[in-house]
């Protein structure tokens, strides 16, 4: 199976990604955590992403606050797929991140999930790998089932309680 790459332009970003990465662990998904920042280590950064395909990684995500480049770097440096997440910043609440994400040149596309969409940022890294892994996609239909049933049980005490 196909790696997803998590990278995120500063550790304050962590308590985003620690949600993708829970996320991709429920799933059984491998996945590498690295810290690089597109104004600080764009050399790294864009090593890293350079290199990602070769070295069995199928999906990226990028997570980043303010000026959020990072996605936009990682996406000019690969054909892979690159997932943004806006994170919330001291100023503008992620606004400024999400427009950053989102706004991308035509050639160098980037999914954009929420602001702080870190779940979700991992469940559409694991829809895209599923596309080539019956497996990974089962998983994903008994997560959608499991959901499901949860907010159905949720309806069902509501019910009872009023």
């Amino acid at each position: 199976m196909k790696k997803v790459g998590i990278i995120m332009g500063s550790d304050s970003d962590l308590p985003v990604v620690k949600k993708a990465a829970d996320q991709l662990k429920a799933l059984d998904i491998p996945f590498e955590v690295h810290v690089y920042s597109a104004h600080r280590t764009p050399i790294q950064a864009a090593a890293f992403a350079r290199s990602a395909r070769e070295n069995g990684f199928g999906v990226l995500i990028a997570a980043a606050g303010m000026a959020a480049h990072l996605a936009g770097a990682l996406a000019a440096a690969t054909t892979l797929p690159v997932i943004g997440i806006p994170c919330s910043g001291p100023l503008l609440d992620g606004l400024d991140a999400l427009l950053s994400t989102v706004q991308m040149p035509s050639g160098i596309p980037v999914a954009t999930v929420a602001v702080g969409g870190g779940v979700n940022a991992a469940l559409l890294a694991a829809q895209m790998l599923a596309i080539s892994d019956p497996q990974l996609a089962a998983r994903l239909d008994a997560k959608r089932e499991s959901d499901a049933q949860a907010v159905l049980e949720k309806d069902a005490g509501i019910a009872a309680r009023l």
